[in-house]
């Protein structure tokens, strides 16, 4: 079972990354996927949902309206398009099924926001 999350990088406030989640060893389009982030000194926290057929979405109060969550069920992949991303936003992000299934952890993607 792997999950890979690539697509970040430095960027200045305002600025736009997207992010995918490239899984494998499971059967990616029965399980609701997630987003979560991890700052510096702080704990992993969630960030976005997207049920199992893309339907439905979830976010964070503090990525509404600024990231969208999305998935291909072909590619076994999901994303997050993250735009007007501010310098709180800077963190590793992370993909995983719901906490309570989760599977081993990926490496993460840095997303650095700074001027």
């Amino acid at each position: 079972v792997h999950l890979v999350e690539s697509g970040g990088g430095l960027v200045q406030p305002g600025g736009s990354l997207r992010l995918s989640c490239a899984s494998s060893g499971f059967t990616f389009s029965k399980f609701t996927m997630n987003w979560y982030r991890q700052a510096p000194g702080k704990e992993r926290e969630w960030v976005a949902s997207i049920s199992s057929s893309g339907d439905s979405t979830y976010y964070l109060d503090a990525v509404k309206g600024r990231f969208t969550i999305s998935r291909d069920n072909a590619k076994n992949t999901v994303y997050l398009q993250m735009n007007s991303l501010k310098p709180e936003d800077t963190a590793v992000y992370f993909c995983n099924r719901n906490r309570g299934i989760a599977l081993p952890w990926g490496q993460g993607t840095q997303v650095t926001v700074s001027s």
